[in-house]
């Protein structure tokens, strides 16, 4: 599969707005200042492919984005910024529960931060995938900024606080250096099985 030939199709900012067309959908979901778009950026090979905001909270509405006219990479909106007003915040949350709902995710690719325990959001992320019941490839992003040797301590946490099995990929993952981009783009390919 070759993620240079992704290319944007539309945002979604309501339910009648999501794409129904039958291919597959990768759902990418994180906490706001993550590195989401960074790590979609870092797999599509292009830059400011995804918009990377001087501030979290930038992506508000689901993005759909094709690759090689088979698949969706499916961008969702940050959670868990506190900045946002209540209303913007609720008015994602809709759209995600409807999304979710809605049968049209076919594998998610949750990214949580190397560094830390995964919060309650990245959490109930995790649940809303696993009611999709849709296979999920965990991110571990900014492993450039952890000592290799905090490494296996953090994702043995990450494992735990998430409660997925020790079949459910994850990725030491660093949108900055490319580490690991061939191993999720492999993992991707191998999950859609195109």
């Amino acid at each position: 599969m070759d993620f240079r030939k992704t290319e944007f199709i539309k945002s979604a900012v309501k339910p009648g707005d999501f794409i129904r067309d039958g291919r597959p959908q990768v759902a990418f979901a994180g906490r706001s200042n993550v590195g989401k778009s960074s790590v979609i950026n870092s797999l599509v090979q292009r830059k400011n492919f995804a918009r990377v905001g001087s501030q979290p909270g930038k992506t508000s509405q689901i993005n759909y984005f094709l690759t090689e006219g088979k698949f969706y990479i499916v961008d969702l909106p940050g959670y868990g910024y506190a900045a946002v007003s209540k209303a913007e915040r609720d008015r994602w949350g809709q759209l995600m529960e409807a999304y979710f709902a809605s049968g049209l995710v076919s594998l998610g690719v949750q990214i949580v931060d190397a560094r830390h325990k995964p919060t309650a959001d990245d959490v109930t992320m995790m649940n809303w995938f696993k009611s999709a019941a849709c296979d999920v490839i965990v991110v571990a992003n900014k492993t450039d900024k952890c000592k290799k040797s905090e490494l296996p301590g953090n994702i043995a946490r990450i494992r735990e606080t998430l409660d997925i099995s020790q079949d459910t990929p994850l990725l030491y993952y660093s949108a900055v250096t490319g580490t690991e981009r061939e191993a999720l783009a492999l993992a991707l390919d191998c999950a859609l099985d195109l």
